[in-house]
């Protein structure tokens, strides 16, 4: 079957950000595709097809992408939002842990756009959407390896949009803040806690769960992840939320020393 609508392929679509983005491509005319590991698991969304994908799996996303190329003919727009928080201080988060992090968030994005890409090139459209964070741009004590995470995305979408924009693709990023998602209950913790580190950790826990509860509702993100599929003259970023707004602010116009007390302040460090 092939479509005249445009085409959204959505990964990490059964929750939080990726289903209120799924189901505002569908508000906005797509047909959509979202992912998840497993879909048997997964309430139905209106409008959405499902298909399993894990994107830690090179054959997993060769098989989806190629379901959605026979089924459609076309994508798009590629959402890479499927991704794995990490929570505990840097020395507590053993190598094999960090690995598991990357694998999803920067190996999984990277293995999504190597198999879209030659689809949107030869169309002679498309859009790449990563979902970054603040913490691409601004540092997160007590998650430094998701942090690391998400600025490689950073350096690959920015890189990535240069090389493949005279094809008439684009490699965009969104950029939330605190998103009421279960993201602070399903992160990870450290797998070798050290005792020195106990005490910031607790604080720090606390602090990301109230913060969490209280932020934005992913509808938010989801409107702005289709502003930047739809925008005709699309920017790089697009942040996600007034918090993120102001974040990004303060990193471009705050003096380093006012920077620093400030990302300690929020983070309830001493000193």
């Amino acid at each position: 079957m092939t479509t005249n609508r445009p085409v959204a392929l959505v990964t990490g679509a059964s929750s939080g950000i990726g289903k209120a983005t799924a189901l505002a491509l569908v508000a906005a005319g797509f047909d959509v595709v979202g992912t998840s590991r497993d879909t048997s698991r997964v309430t139905p969304l209106d409008g959405v097809a499902f298909l399993d994908l894990d994107v830690a799996g090179d054959a997993s996303v060769t098989a989806a992408v190629q379901q959605v190329v026979d089924r459609f003919g076309r994508i798009d727009v590629l959402v890479n939002n499927a991704g794995v928080g990490s929570m505990g201080a840097a020395e507590e988060t053993s190598i094999a842990q960090a690995q598991d992090v990357f694998n999803i968030n920067v190996f999984g994005v990277m293995r999504m756009v190597k198999e879209v890409l030659p689809h949107m090139r030869a169309q002679g459209r498309g859009r790449i959407i990563n979902l970054s964070s603040v913490v691409g741009f601004l540092p997160s004590p007590y998650m430094a390896a998701y942090a690391a995470s998400k600025h490689a995305i950073e350096g690959y979408s920015e890189s990535l949009d240069h090389e493949v924009r005279e094809y008439g693709v684009r490699a965009l990023l969104v950029e939330p803040a605190y998103t009421s998602t279960g993201f602070e209950a399903n992160s990870p913790r450290p797998d070798t806690p050290l005792e020195v580190y106990a005490d910031q950790r607790r604080a720090f826990d606390r602090m990301m769960e109230t913060a969490i509860k209280d932020g934005d509702d992913p509808a938010i993100v989801a409107k702005v992840i289709v502003e930047a599929a739809t925008a005709p003259k699309p920017k790089l970023r697009y942040t996600a939320g007034p918090m993120a707004g102001r974040a990004s602010m303060l990193r471009r116009l705050a003096p380093a020393g006012v920077f620093d007390k400030q990302i300690r302040k929020l983070n309830k460090l001493a000193g």
